[in-house]
């Protein structure tokens, strides 16, 4: 007898709190940008540029991010090839630039990234969308091998894809200063 299965309120969003913290430093840094970027969640000029260099790169990276809406609009309804045209070559080139940037270096930090970007209804899409724009030649080829070897099988031929919308968006956290409070040693 199969027992019915119960959901655990908070129990999907604890599970991607433990994958995004099983990213790189770099890469969950870039996530959030990429987010408030995509998201238009907060100034991410103000909150993540660095340097000149960093803040020309977001500036780059708003502009081309303005395309997420029609991307967004042009996700096909079911899994036919006749309605990709207008959905697949833009996000091919929007996830060849988010790949260039070299801090997204696997496909679950890709698919982490592009579900909360494009929704759930972008997931049957998203394997097919990286390997297209992980193995093109703006990539070195020992980028292009890492990331192709990050695709998991089951992820590739997955039969099926969830329609559950991501639920934990992580974002900027401002460092606290321990000193400041109260972690003091008594004497």
């Amino acid at each position: 007898m199969a027992k019915d299965m119960q959901v655990i309120p908070g129990a999907m969003t604890l599970a991607e709190m433990k994958e995004f913290a099983g990213f790189g430093s770099a890469t969950q840094r870039y996530i959030r940008r990429s987010l408030d970027v995509g998201l238009d969640r907060a100034d991410a000029v103000e909150t993540w540029s660095r340097d000149a260099v960093e803040e020309a790169g977001i500036k780059v990276q708003m502009k081309l991010y303005k395309r997420l809406n029609e991307i967004r609009k042009a996700i096909p309804d079911d899994c036919a090839i006749n309605g990709i045209e207008d959905f697949m070559p833009a996000l091919i080139a929007l996830s060849a630039y988010d790949l260039g940037q070299g801090r997204i270096n696997s496909f679950p930090a890709y698919r982490f990234l592009y579900e909360r970007l494009l929704g759930p209804d972008a997931r049957p899409w998203l394997p097919g969308s990286f390997c297209a724009a992980a193995s093109l030649p703006h990539l070195h080829p020992k980028t292009r091998k890492g990331l192709l070897q990050s695709i998991s099988e089951a992820a590739a031929t997955a039969p099926g894809w969830s329609t559950r919308a991501p639920s934990f968006f992580p974002e900027w956290v401002e460092k606290v200063d321990a000193n400041a409070t109260g972690n003091r040693t008594a004497h």
